[in-house]
């Protein structure tokens, strides 16, 4: 008898390993160097660690706008994301027959191309001398001098299309699993198709939906390429707030403690949301 044969309790362990070593190596180390880092104190590059939590209190209190505004665009944009996609997510999985796999090529098509250059693309689409200003200076929606480049609209567009497959996908899954007989037995028993919907597809498909909005509103709050190249300065989001601390202020204890504050509001607010949703139900 093999050694394996002997040990068959080992498999599992084996099977677990790679991605263990592959997430303990590039995420609980940085993690923990991060947070190491967050509490020390000093002027670069002469940090110390000297358990320095003012950094926290003043993470909070110094860019409580830019959290606030961040989560503000993550959640417009987790809304409109979810309106978008749920409509195309059930038409590709209900209606589209033969041409499924065309439209959901379709759909990770943008992903062919790096998210930066679909942001300056979103650039030129938004200019002021661009098709879409000129037709809504013509319809009379955007004044004469009216722009949309830095401003919300601008940002919340950017983020809502640059997270756009992140939703569609995984209720498109969701979808896709329903049993269609559970909706045509809701219709035998003379429910409309507005009735099965809501008591039948929706419900079934709420996995997805709380997969998207998580996928979905965890980047958005703390993206910052967005709004760098299509907001202004009154548009800065905490990630670019982080982003200047490491790079051009090297204020490497603040921008640490900053991101970890913005990692536990998220965790906060999505375990509030899990709550609210009943994700021990949707499974």
């Amino acid at each position: 008898m093999t050694f394996f044969h002997r040990h068959r309790w080992l498999a599992p362990w084996g099977l677990l390993t790679p991605g263990m070593t592959w997430l303990v190596i590039f995420f609980v180390v940085p993690l923990g160097f991060l947070a190491y880092q967050s509490l020390q104190s000093g002027i670069f590059p002469s940090y110390e660690f000297t358990w320095e939590f003012s950094n926290y209190r003043e993470a909070l209190s110094d860019n409580r706008e830019q959290l606030v505004r961040s989560f503000w665009y993550a959640g417009i944009a987790t809304v409109l994301a979810l309106a978008f996609s749920y409509p195309l997510a059930y038409w590709i999985a209900f209606r589209a027959g033969k041409w499924k796999n065309v439209f959901l090529v379709l759909v990770v098509a943008p992903f062919f191309v790096t998210y930066l250059i679909r942001t300056i693309a979103w650039q030129t689409i938004l200019s002021d001398d661009g098709t879409v200003v000129g037709v809504l200076r013509t319809v009379g929606l955007l004044a004469d001098d009216g722009r949309l480049l830095a401003t919300s609209t601008a940002v919340v567009a950017g983020i809502t299309y640059n997270y756009l497959p992140f939703a569609i996908l995984p209720i498109y899954v969701s979808l896709e699993q329903i049993d269609r007989r559970l909706v045509e037995a809701a219709e035998d028993l003379y429910a409309s198709p507005r009735r099965a919907f809501l008591r039948v597809t929706l419900p079934l498909s709420l996995p997805g939906v709380f997969a998207a909005t998580v996928l979905t509103f965890i980047p958005s709050a703390g993206d910052f390429i967005n709004a760098e190249l299509l907001g202004g300065p009154n548009q800065a989001m905490i990630g670019n707030v982080i982003q200047s601390k490491f790079l051009a202020l090297i204020d490497y204890p603040s921008a640490a403690a900053l991101s970890f504050v913005l990692m536990a509001i998220i965790v906060v607010m999505i375990a509030i949301y899990a709550r609210i949703v009943g994700s021990e139900r949707l499974g």
